[in-house]
């Protein structure tokens, strides 16, 4: 059992994710060749050559970081969705996004992140979130507080009070949820489309938006951001009026913003 991540621990975790990164996805950057992207399940759901490559060496590292831990990350559960079930077991587990935002990557734009998250019993204990193309590296462990750059992170409303949220891209929504951000949007709220969702909770995190508004639960895509926005002050809500749950069945849509009353409005104005 893991009782707390130490900062021997939150520092060797940073160190080989920047080193896996340097060394796996960085260089393949804008030099992507054909074969080295795959669409998955349509032309929007890509995996390349570095998200593998990236996910295989920190499936390999981090568990040597912490004995008796295992991993669960995107593209093994693509592989094989039965690993999604170690999120349900008692050991610590590395929930890792070798490459959130593939599209942006193949495209050669720099809003892409790599993510990983300690979590045990269902909580994330630890998170980092690396955008390595704009220098930015967030951390933040439970009750210790969430770092952008070795600096404090905290959630904040925008100066002339306009309610900001990130909500799905929308090459992905379904007519029930344009239906739902419509409302949003019919309310006041500034939207913008998330095309990384590691991105847009660092931004939460440092108050740059108010909230997301999100219809999808993969864990890799959230728990990140989950504990680093929750540490800047920030709080989740589903539907059903419960937190957000890292290891699914969540009812959604769910919302992560800058403070309890701020997901509960969010919640609110979509009436889902």
């Amino acid at each position: 059992m893991v009782n707390e991540v130490n900062e021997e621990l939150l520092a060797a975790v940073e160190r080989v994710v920047r080193t896996v990164v340097a060394e796996e996805v960085t260089p393949r950057w804008r030099r992507l060749a054909a074969e080295d992207v795959i669409e998955k399940n349509g032309p929007y759901d890509l995996v390349t050559t570095a998200d593998r490559r990236a996910e295989e060496r920190l499936t390999e590292e981090l568990p040597a970081l912490l004995p008796g831990s295992v991993v669960v990350g995107e593209e093994a559960v693509s592989a094989d969705p039965d690993v999604l079930k170690r999120l349900d077991g008692d050991d610590p587990v590395w929930v890792v996004d070798p490459v959130d935002g593939t599209a942006n990557f193949v495209r050669g734009e720099d809003g892409y992140a790599t993510l990983v998250t300690l979590v045990q019993g269902g909580e994330p204990l630890a998170s980092w979130t690396y955008v390595p193309e704009r220098g930015l590296m967030a951390t933040a462990r439970r009750g210790a507080g969430a770092y952008l750059n070795g600096q404090r992170m905290h959630t904040a409303a925008a100066p002339d009070g306009t309610l900001r949220v990130s909500t799905s891209n929308p090459v992905f929504r379904t007519e029930q949820e344009r239906v739902l951000i419509g409302r949003l949007e019919a309310a006041g709220a500034a939207t913008r489309s998330c095309t990384c969702a590691g991105i847009e909770y660092l931004e939460l995190a440092r108050g740059g938006v108010d909230g997301v508004a999100f219809f999808w639960e993969l864990p890799w895509d959230h728990a990140a951001g989950l504990l680093l926005v929750t540490e800047a002050g920030g709080a989740s809500l589903t539907v059903a009026g419960e937190p957000f749950r890292i290891p699914g069945g969540n009812a959604l849509p769910f919302s992560i913003a800058r403070d309890a009353e701020t997901a509960r409005r969010i919640i609110e104005l979509m009436g889902a």
